[in-house]
């Protein structure tokens, strides 16, 4: 039983109320716990930590139900404000694109640039030998489903696609898109191996597709298809796996840290290139759900997607770059 039981409530209250009442008044504040000055957070965790031990003490000891529930909600109030994750703000979300995205792709380049070759190198040798060889195509897709689609890029797009269906693809295409770069990424972890064999694996695959489909006459209409969206999508998928590449890379080249202390460090750079590679995944969808199929000519198709790889490109050449001060120090 507590040592404070003989002296009763009212003492107890007595001799805790000043500690109760500080705390409160450090929650009532109105900034985040963390935008406090150190010596006021680390007081309120001291703080939290005695309203715990009275709370539990008060329990013991039988006291009023009024007591044992303020001190739960005041131990309740600071748990949440010492411990729970801070909301995500969209002004982060726009900080992500406008500068560290880009700005972290730019400083990954040796990874992007292997990522790149290990896709569009196999991509390009699949889609030449089928184009060639059509029979080749079997080898690394069903039969089954390359007449499927031979037979569905013949019919073009003339006639567009209804709105219930274009709905539905685009939802299929963020669960794909999103599932086929995941494994690009997450396969980083066997020191980037899993990423590199994901990465010509599917090279391989998107190449001997759309050799099979231009050997079998429908070429016009399935690059039509693609380029509006490749921009985003081939994009994205390189960069995963180059997110994939560098968390592996952080297993081989520990620098004097552990294993697990050097992938930490490399923690942030990956998430970031994980973020906007998702972020560009689902535009690729919207685009590949509504866009691509639709019954615009091909021409204007064709014009756009140019005008999105450029936008794609500039971006991650120019955005985040800070400008240079101008005389008399603005910027």
């Amino acid at each position: 039983m507590s040592g404070d039981h003989p002296l009763g409530q009212d003492a107890f209250v007595a001799r805790r109320r000043a500690r109760w009442q500080q705390l409160d008044q450090i929650l009532a504040q109105r900034k985040a716990l963390h935008e406090l000055p150190p010596d006021l957070i680390s007081t309120a965790g001291r703080l939290y930590r005695t309203v715990c031990a009275d709370l539990m003490r008060a329990r013991a000891a039988g006291y009023g139900r009024d007591i044992v529930e303020h001190l739960d909600q005041l131990a309740g109030r600071a748990h949440n404000r010492l411990y729970r994750a801070s909301p995500y703000k969209i002004s982060r979300l726009w900080d992500l694109l406008a500068r560290g995205f880009p700005r972290t792709l730019r400083e990954s380049w040796r990874f992007v640039a292997a990522a790149a070759a290990l896709f569009v190198v196999p991509l390009v040798i699949g889609l030449l030998a089928t184009w060639a060889n059509p029979d080749l195509a079997a080898e690394v897709v069903p039969r089954g489903q390359l007449d499927m689609l031979a037979q569905s890029y013949a019919q073009g797009f003339s006639a567009g696609r209804s709105e219930s269906a274009d709905t539905s693809m685009a939802g299929f295409y963020v669960y794909n898109n999103v599932g086929i770069a995941f494994r690009v990424f997450a396969t980083g972890i066997f020191f980037g191996l899993g990423s590199a064999f994901y990465l010509v694996s599917n090279g391989v695959m998107i190449g001997a597709t759309l050799g099979y489909v231009i050997a079998a006459g429908a070429g016009r209409n399935i690059l039509t298809f693609v380029m509006g969206h490749g921009a985003f999508e081939l994009t994205a998928l390189v960069i995963s796996g180059a997110a994939g590449m560098r968390m592996g890379y952080a297993l081989v080249r520990t620098e004097g840290r552990t294993r697990l202390g050097s992938l930490r460090e490399e923690g942030p750079p990956v998430a970031r290139l994980a973020l906007g590679a998702a972020i560009m995944l689902g535009i690729a969808a919207v685009i590949e759900g509504y866009w691509s199929p639709s019954s615009v000519p091909d021409g204007v198709k064709w014009g756009t997607a140019g005008a999105l790889w450029v936008l794609v490109m500039a971006y991650f050449a120019f955005a985040g770059r800070r400008v240079a001060a101008a005389p008399g120090g603005s910027r």
